[in-house]
C-alpha cells in the first residue's frame, strides 16, 4: 500500500507554463489513493483550465477568495485540511511572494495558512532560475521548513535548454513518496492493536461487560498509522469512528471473537499492543428468550474466558508484545506479575486510583514497565500524546 493512501493533497497552481503538467500529477496522486484539493492563482486559469483539475480531482477547484454567489473559499480551512500541500509549478513571481509573506491570491493566503508540510516544485527559464534573488527566496523558503522538489535540466518554453524546468509529475511524486517515508519511522511496519470492551451476551439483549470507551487502543492505532504502520485494529463496541484512517479495522464484540481475530492477525504482526479491556469471564449458556424478572434473585454460572494476552505471549517468536495493567492496588507488583506471566516486551501501567486515568477519559497517566529495566513514569497527558509516548518508547528502546 501506498504512504500516499488517504493523504488529504492540497495541489497549488500557479501561472507557468508548466501548469498543464498538473493533470498528470493529479491523476497520479489519486491513482496512489490520495485525496486532492487544487487551487490556481488568477492567471494561472491561463494555462489550465478548472474543469479537467475538478473532474479529475473529483473535487471543486477553487481559485478566487469568494465566488459570484458571494460564498467565501475559506484559505484556513483548506490550509488546515490538508496532510501536505504542494505548489507545482511554482514560478519566480510566485516564490518571491511566498518568501515575503504577500498574501494577494487564494494560493497564498492557504500557503500562509497552512500547518502542514510544503513541498515546492520550482518551474521558470535558466536565467531566472540562477538569479540571485531565486536562490536567496528558495534558500528563505527552506528555512521556513519547506521542502523545495529541485528542478530538472531540458527544453524550456523559452526554446533554450537547461536547468529550470518543473519536475515530472512522476518524479514530483517519487519525492514526496521518499520523503514521507524517510520521516515516518514506522512505515512498512505491521502493528496489531486491540481496543474497546467485550460484551459477554447474557440473553438477547442483556450482557456482561465494562466501562472501556476504547479511546487509548483506538489513538495508539491512529498514531501508529501516522508514523506510516500498516495497521489493523481489533475493535470490542465502541462509538468512536476510525473511517477517516487508513486502518484495518475488524469489529468484534465477545472475549472469543477477539482472541480468534487477534490470533489470525498475530504470526504477520511486527507490534502487538493489546490495550483491550476483555471480559474474564462469560456466561456458561446464553439464554435463547429474554429473561424474564420473575425471581427476587438470579444466579448465572460464569466461565473464565481465554487469557488471549497469554496465549499471544506463548506463540511469540519475533513480535513486540505489549500488554496493559488497569490496577486499583499492589500496581506495580502486580503489573510486573503480569509482564512475566504472559512474556511481554513491556506492560503500560495505569491505576483506577488516579483521577485522570482509567475508563471513559480523555487523558491517562502511565507507568511503562520493560521486561530488562526500571518502570519508566510520565505525567498525566491527552490519550493522543500518551500513545506517542508509548510508540516512542517502542522505537527508543527496541529493534524493529
Amino acid at each position: 500500500m501506498s504512504i500516499l493512501n488517504r493523504k488529504k493533497v492540497l495541489l497549488a497552481v500557479t501561472a507557468g507554463i508548466a501548469a498543464y503538467k498538473t493533470a498528470f500529477l493529479v491523476r497520479l496522486f489519486i491513482k496512489e489513493g490520495a485525496e486532492v484539493k487544487v487551487i490556481l492563482t488568477p492567471k494561472a486559469l491561463d494555462f489550465v483550465t478548472p474543469l479537467t483539475l475538478a473532474t479529475l480531482s473529483k473535487n471543486p477547484v477553487e481559485w478566487e477568495f469568494s465566488e459570484e454567489n458571494g460564498n467565501w473559499n475559506n484559505h484556513v480551512e483548506l490550509g488546515l485540511w490538508a496532510d501536505f500541500m504542494v505548489v507545482a509549478p511554482s514560478t519566480a513571481n510566485s516564490l518571491s511572494k511566498m518568501a515575503d509573506g504577500s498574501s494577494d491570491n487564494l494560493v497564498l493566503a492557504a500557503y500562509l495558512s497552512a500547518k502542514c508540510p510544503v513541498y515546492i516544485a520550482p518551474a521558470m527559464d535558466l536565467d531566472m532560475y540562477q538569479h540571485p534573488s531565486t536562490k536567496e527566496n528558495l534558500a528563505k523558503l527552506e528555512s521556513f521548513g519547506n521542502i523545495i522538489i529541485p528542478a530538472e535540466s531540458g527544453e524550456l518554453a523559452s526554446g533554450l535548454s537547461g536547468e529550470g524546468r518543473m519536475a515530472e509529475p512522476e518524479n514530483i511524486l517519487s519525492f514526496i513518496e521518499n520523503d514521507l517515508k524517510e520521516k515516518a519511522p514506522l512505515f512498512g511496519k505491521k502493528i496489531l492493536v486491540s481496543a474497546g470492551p467485550t460484551y459477554e451476551k447474557l440473553d438477547p439483549v442483556r450482557f456482561i461487560g465494562n466501562f472501556s470507551s476504547g479511546k487509548m487502543g483506538i489513538e495508539i492505532a491512529k498514531e501508529a498509522m501516522e508514523m506510516g504502520a500498516d495497521v489493523t485494529l481489533v475493535c470490542g463496541p465502541s462509538s468512536i469512528s476510525t473511517t477517516n484512517y487508513n486502518i484495518n479495522r475488524i469489529d468484534v464484540v465477545s472475549a472469543m471473537e477477539m482472541k480468534d481475530a487477534m490470533e489470525s492477525q498475530f504470526e504477520n504482526a511486527d507490534i502487538v499492543i493489546m490495550s483491550a479491556a476483555v471480559a474474564d469471564y462469560r456466561p456458561a449458556t446464553m439464554a435463547e428468550q429474554k429473561i424474564k424478572k420473575n425471581d427476587e434473585n438470579l444466579t448465572i454460572e460464569l466461565v473464565k474466558n481465554p487469557d488471549i494476552l497469554k496465549g499471544l505471549g506463548e506463540k511469540k517468536t519475533h513480535q513486540i508484545l505489549v500488554g496493559f495493567a488497569l490496577e486499583t492496588n499492589n500496581e506495580l507488583e502486580f503489573a510486573k506479575g503480569k509482564l512475566e506471566k504472559k512474556n511481554l516486551d513491556f506492560i503500560v501501567l495505569n491505576s483506577m486510583r488516579d483521577e485522570q486515568a482509567g475508563f471513559q477519559k480523555n487523558t491517562n497517566k502511565i507507568t511503562l514497565i520493560p521486561r530488562n529495566g526500571n518502570p519508566v513514569a510520565y505525567e498525566a497527558k491527552n490519550k493522543t500524546e500518551v500513545a506517542k509516548d508509548i510508540l516512542n518508547f517502542i522505537l527508543e528502546n527496541y529493534k524493529i
